[in-house]
């Protein structure tokens, strides 16, 4: 046997074991395109970065707005996020003369992700009162800077619930899984190179560096996302428009709801993602307050947080591919939460320690990752092949909108306790609320795992 059969014998025997994804693509969906059309969700990843990590401190720390108002902003597509299922079911039904179903949404979503920017910056200016934009109405710059946070996550929302639908479509379904799977770690790649390169761009913060960083992610979203999007969905004429009628939203709707503990499933992401989703407005505010951590130090937290996520994504669909249930993974993901959120905690009581501040923010990572990959592997695997866009936007739909209501709460709850008491303690008391939440959550997840029903499993029954 030659000394190349033999590399090729071992790689194909541990390749796949050890390296995560080495066996995600397929003969239809190879790495070049599989690759090319994960593009998008490096878009939506730089979005969040920008939204709930930079933007947020600057507005906190810099622009001394009370961070029950900017949580506010923050949150601002939850008033969106309900219709993420609504998005997903007009995609697997969408009729054009064009023949395509998922195209027409994602370019949908980068044009109001590219609006949302465009305006942001100058909409910040006007909400800190820079120059001669502090002449204007305090409420104009609140207004604009809300509808530009409103339009990037509307657009964010569109693009990633389609998209994932989309890459589902064109994936075997033995390979479904960990296609999706593949496509969160993408976003958070770009969640880290983005947080590193903010951070890098803002060491020297000034306003007019800020409307470069943000003016220069509207350009990159749209090219990102044209370029994922170029020659991926192949057009159908039985798409056209005139033909038989489909079924409405509310039947498609019963359809997904009924049996196989659909509430309690949902409920269950709601409550561990509002667990994982206090924090996301309080962590770099908490470490430039608190920890007297420079902006450029605090952005790296993104990576960090974005890190322990990608880990927890690898972890999850290894776990999964192998047969593991997908609420299981979930469930390791909350308890990795326990001891993260007193970590936080811990770290402003023993000397502002960064160290620890790191681990449990990384920890948090971690369990997210690990809590979304299994509770999304879950939704997909007991959805019919014509209702792949609804589940995902039922899934997308239940935790964006309790990733909202989490920002909200964070702030406003932060800025009531330290009203009442101090401004450490403030923070001290959301983080205590989270890991009660992450208790709750495993609590509704028992009857879960007791049964197999959440494993992924391919069926011919459910096309």
């Amino acid at each position: 046997m030659s000394h190349s059969h033999r590399l090729r014998l071992i790689w194909m025997r541990w390749g796949t074991r050890l390296l995560p994804f080495a066996d995600v693509t397929s003969e239809a969906l190879p790495w070049s395109r599989l690759l090319r059309l994960s593009l998008f969700q490096i878009s939506v990843g730089m979005a969040v970065v920008l939204l709930v990590g930079t933007l947020n401190r600057v507005m906190i720390v810099e622009l001394q707005v009370p961070s029950s108002l900017v949580s506010i902003m923050v949150g601002m597509p939850l008033l969106f996020a309900p219709l993420r299922a609504l998005v997903g079911f007009r995609s697997d039904h969408h009729r054009s003369e064009l023949g395509w179903r998922r195209v027409p949404y994602i370019w949908m979503g980068t044009l109001m992700q590219f609006g949302g920017f465009s305006i942001m910056p100058f909409a910040l200016l006007v909400l800190a009162g820079w120059g001669e934009s502090g002449q204007a109405p305090v409420w104009v710059g609140q207004l604009a800077t809300g509808v530009a946070f409103l339009l990037v996550g509307v657009g964010m929302h569109t693009t990633q619930t389609v998209g994932l639908a989309l890459a589902t479509d064109l994936s075997p379904p033995e390979k479904q899984a960990n296609v999706v799977g593949f496509m969160f770690v993408m976003m958070l790649l770009g969640m880290m190179g983005s947080a590193l390169l903010f951070g890098d761009w803002l060491t020297d913060f000034t306003p007019g560096r800020l409307v470069q960083v943000v003016q220069a992610a509207a350009l990159t979203t749209v090219v990102l996302n044209v370029v994922a999007m170029w020659k991926q969905e192949s057009r159908s004429r039985e798409r056209k428009p005139g033909l038989e009628p489909d079924p409405s939203f509310q039947e498609s709707w019963q359809r997904f709801v009924q049996g196989n503990d659909a509430w309690r499933r949902l409920w269950a992401v709601g409550l561990g993602t509002m667990a994982f989703g206090m924090e996301d407005v309080l962590l770099e505010p908490y470490g430039g307050e608190i920890l007297q951590l420079s902006v450029a130090s605090t952005t790296l937290l993104t990576a960090t947080l974005a890190g322990g996520s990608l880990m927890g994504f690898v972890w999850a669909s290894q776990w999964i591919s192998r047969g593991g249930q997908a609420f299981r993974v979930a469930a390791w993901g909350c308890i990795c939460g326990l001891p993260a959120f007193m970590l936080i905690i811990l770290a402003a009581t023993m000397g502002a320690s960064q160290t620890l501040f790191s681990a449990g923010t990384f920890l948090i990572g971690l369990g997210s990752g690990l809590f979304a990959h299994g509770t999304l592997t879950a939704s997909m695997s007991l959805a019919p092949k014509s209702q792949v866009g609804l589940a995902m936007g039922a899934w997308g739909a239940v935790q964006a909108t309790s990733a909202g209501v989490a920002l909200v709460l964070g702030g406003v709850l932060r800025d009531l306790m330290a009203s009442i008491t101090s401004s450490s303690t403030g923070y001290w008391f959301v983080y205590s609320i989270e890991w009660l939440l992450l208790v709750l959550t495993l609590w509704a997840m028992q009857p879960l795992l007791q049964t197999r029903l959440a494993q992924w499993r391919p069926s011919t029954s459910n096309t």
